[in-house]
């Protein structure tokens, strides 16, 4: 199976991060592209704490898409490396550079490199909303029951 549709977006890279490339698909069937650390030195994160780390790119998404930033699965199970503000949207009217919020939820440091895969970029539409008042909402099941209401 391959994809439907592409979507063009707009791509900048800063000169000193060139050698990182543009971001890319592990594989051909992959949801996001890998987004690398532009970091200009190894920057190490204690447990418990967290830092903004640079790409070193800036996107240009057109009208009606968004790019949702998330964590990389395998640094999650390895090292207890996370995102915060997961997923991170960057909306179509931003410019500046995409930057991920990393945290260290593990028990030992963990040292971010340059050009290590930090994390993933998913290209979406976007649905806009329009509000549509009523006195009362039609019944479901379900009603009112939240947070854990349908089972563990």
């Amino acid at each position: 199976m391959t994809p439907s549709e592409s979507v063009q977006v707009a791509i900048s890279i800063a000169e000193s991060t060139a050698d990182l490339g543009l971001p890319e698909y592990a594989t051909d069937l992959s949801a996001g592209m890998d987004l690398r650390a532009a970091v200009e030195q190894d920057t190490v994160l204690e447990p418990g704490c967290r830092a903004l780390i640079p790409t070193g790119i800036q996107i240009g998404l057109p009208p009606g898409y968004e790019a949702q930033v998330r964590p990389r699965s395998g640094l999650a199970i390895k090292h207890g490396i996370t995102l915060l503000n997961s997923p991170g949207t960057i909306d179509a009217d931003y410019r500046g550079e995409v930057k991920v919020i990393i945290a260290n939820l593990g028990a030992e440091p963990v040292t971010i490199t340059r050009g290590q895969r930090i994390a993933q970029m998913v290209v979406a539409p976007v649905s806009r909303v329009e509000w549509k008042r009523c006195a009362q909402l039609d019944e479901t099941e379900r009603g009112a029951g939240g947070f854990g209401s349908t089972g563990s």
